[in-house]
């Protein structure tokens, strides 16, 4: 047993001094942005699955609990293949170079995105449109600053929650296919659901009673 021990505490610190060499930082930092990737990706999807999950689908626990997994797994993957493949291709670009300029970032996320979210099914789209509204509001607070567009006078944001809100619920309303899946499902439980009942029962403890599903 110690010498079990004494060969474990020699592997750490041999592996402790490698990740100190300075000559493999950029390697090192990839695995480690594939390891962040894949922890990270689990810890959004996990929690998110799980409630969408148990709200709005039906089965059994078996497949339910088989369909977060699945959904867990994917995020938590593709997270951590972008990651890597990012880290990987800016790393390669600054030593061909010898230097990081701007748009090495903008082509390294590019050939990730494509390799990684192109294609197209639930876990991506969700991941792409969260983005995209991230982005939209990156861009307009970059023209602020850039010169491109005026300094609003007052706030906008109430505007801007204002034509969000009008505009999902016209496009749920009369165009609802065009949105995404699991948006419909929120949308149906909150404004189309809240239009049926029977008695107390589905009224005010259950969404829909029993026998009706």
């Amino acid at each position: 047993m110690a010498g079990g021990g004494d060969a474990l505490r020699a592997l750490l610190r041999a592996a402790n001094a490698l990740l100190q060499q300075r000559r493999y930082r950029a390697a090192l930092a990839v695995l480690k942005g594939f390891r962040n990737g894949a922890v990270y990706g689990a810890k959004i999807r996990a929690p998110h699955a799980l409630v969408m999950t148990f709200l709005f689908k039906s089965g059994s626990l078996r497949e339910k609990l088989k369909s977060i997994a699945q959904a867990t797994y994917t995020h938590s993957r593709n997270l951590a293949y972008f990651v890597f493949t990012y880290k990987g291709l800016m790393a390669l670009q600054s030593r061909l170079q010898g230097k990081k300029i701007p748009f090495h970032s903008f082509f390294a996320a590019c050939i990730g995105g494509w390799l990684v979210f192109g294609e197209n099914n639930p876990i991506n789209s969700q991941i792409i449109m969260y983005l995209l509204s991230r982005i939209l509001f990156g861009l307009s607070r970059l023209a602020v600053d850039k010169g491109y567009v005026p300094q609003p006078k007052q706030d906008p944001f109430p505007l801007v929650a204002a034509l969000i809100w009008g505009t999902v619920l016209w496009l749920f309303e009369y165009h609802r296919q065009t949105l995404q899946p699991s948006l419909q499902s929120s949308m149906t439980y909150l404004y189309d659901d809240s239009n049926e009942w029977h008695d107390i029962s589905d009224f005010l403890i259950y969404n829909k009673r029993t026998d009706s599903k």
